[in-house]
């Protein structure tokens, strides 16, 4: 019997629970089953099951090989739709996570330009500044800023951001722009919790590195509060450089201290199931992460944004 063939039996016996009922999920005869099996077992010299007349229990060998029979039979299907061309009709509907403000100004355009590649796929955005349980909350991509704890998902890294403290020109005009670290005790400061959640503002200078302890006048939840608090004048905040690049460019921000560098946050797009993965949320993996690779915004991976 053709090898790939003996690996799809084997694997119907382990999710079925049983010869009899994998056959009747393949619709073929019990003896068809149990001679697969048996084969397989004879060509590589190693038991994958223990048979009982009541009960049939997958052998430790078995339990592994099982799961590379799954990699290798999902890799084959992946290749054989890839040469038919069914990657042109991915279609279903997608649930993308990120952050309120960059999937505001990074993540929906990337999702409105997939949509439009993509015209049998659906997207639904969750934009919330927590770490949302990709599985329990039904959710196929994130994307993440920061520090990753230990998971079970796949990451992939795509760039890294910067940290800028900036405050108004009318707010630099009455106070004087700080030129130490030390000296952000004498201004007002304006925290966003999100971005910031430690009073100590970490940051490092020809490899000294400094600690401030800020007492912020305002604190606020939401990084766009913080950057409209310092707009309006009234002190000086810290946020990310992606958030403000408009702001500085056209002078209604200023950044300061910018010799004093502050730890890169890195950016990954997060998916579970790795090339098993259904094709929607592959293909929107790959997407995403080329557009944000390519965000002058963002920080390469090699490198530093000016």
């Amino acid at each position: 019997m053709d090898r790939f063939r003996a690996m799809e039996i084997f694997l119907a016996v382990l999710d079925e629970q049983g010869f009899a009922p994998a056959a009747r999920k393949l619709r073929v005869s019990p003896p068809v089953v149990t001679r697969a099996v048996t084969e397989l077992e004879e060509a590589l010299g190693v038991r994958l099951l223990n048979r009982s007349t009541r009960v049939v229990r997958v052998t430790e060998i078995g339990a592994r090989y099982a799961t590379d029979c799954r990699r290798i039979l999902a890799d084959i299907a992946e290749s054989e739709r890839g040469a038919t061309g069914l990657h042109a009709t991915i279609r279903g509907t997608l649930v993308v996570t990120a952050s309120t403000l960059f999937g505001r100004m990074r993540v929906i355009p990337i999702v409105t330009e997939f949509l439009r590649r993509y015209p049998q796929i659906d997207v639904e955005c969750r934009f919330l500044d927590r770490v949302v349980n990709m599985i329990d909350e039904g959710v196929d991509v994130a994307v993440r800023i920061g520090p990753l704890e230990d998971s079970n998902y796949h990451a992939v890294p795509v760039g890294q951001l910067r940290r800028v403290v900036c405050a108004s020109p009318g707010y630099l005009a009455a106070h004087g722009a700080p030129t130490t670290v030390a000296e952000l005790a004498d201004h007002v400061i304006i925290m966003a919790t999100g971005m910031t959640p430690s009073y100590e503002w970490r940051f490092s200078s020809d490899g000294k590195k400094a600690v401030v302890r800020v007492h912020p006048r305002l604190t606020v939840s939401t990084n766009d509060a913080a950057i409209d608090a310092a707009l309006d004048g009234f002190g000086v905040t810290r946020v990310a450089s992606y958030m403000v690049a408009e702001h500085i460019a056209s002078g209604r921000l200023v950044e300061v201290l910018r010799d004093q560098e502050t730890s890169l946050l890195p950016i990954h797009v997060i998916y579970h199931e790795g090339r098993n993965a259904a094709q929607k949320i592959r293909a929107f993996v790959d997407f995403a992460s080329h557009a944000l690779r390519e965000d002058p915004s963002i920080v390469s991976l090699g490198g530093r944004m000016d």
